[in-house]
């Protein structure tokens, strides 16, 4: 079970889905959209496991960059509308609430 957040960031609101049901080892994109933010605002991308505190996973501006761990990939649209963070091969450990954040 994938869970996500709205997180709002100043003026910027972040919309995502509520929750994904997906089977072990089945890629998915957990997809975040911020349409109204600047193109020179990082993306910043967290999960927490249940009854732990956030973990932070990586930061983007622009594009895409390789995750190892867990592994995947992040993205960002080219009008910086919306990012993604695929998970490629999602193992039971890596199921937790997956969030993104807007900052400087």
């Amino acid at each position: 079970l994938f869970s996500s957040w709205s997180v709002a960031a100043g003026r910027a609101q972040v919309q995502q889905e509520p929750s994904a049901e997906i089977t072990e080892g089945t890629s998915i994109t957990i997809n975040c959209s911020h349409p109204n933010i600047q193109s020179f605002v990082y993306i910043h991308w967290y999960r927490q496991h249940l009854g732990r505190s956030p973990e932070f996973l990586e930061s983007i501006l622009r594009g895409s960059k390789d995750l190892r761990s867990p592994s995947g990939r992040l993205s960002v649209a080219a009008d910086h509308g919306s990012s993604g963070l695929w998970l490629a091969r999602p193992r039971r450990g890596d199921a937790a609430v997956y969030y993104c954040a807007l900052g400087g």
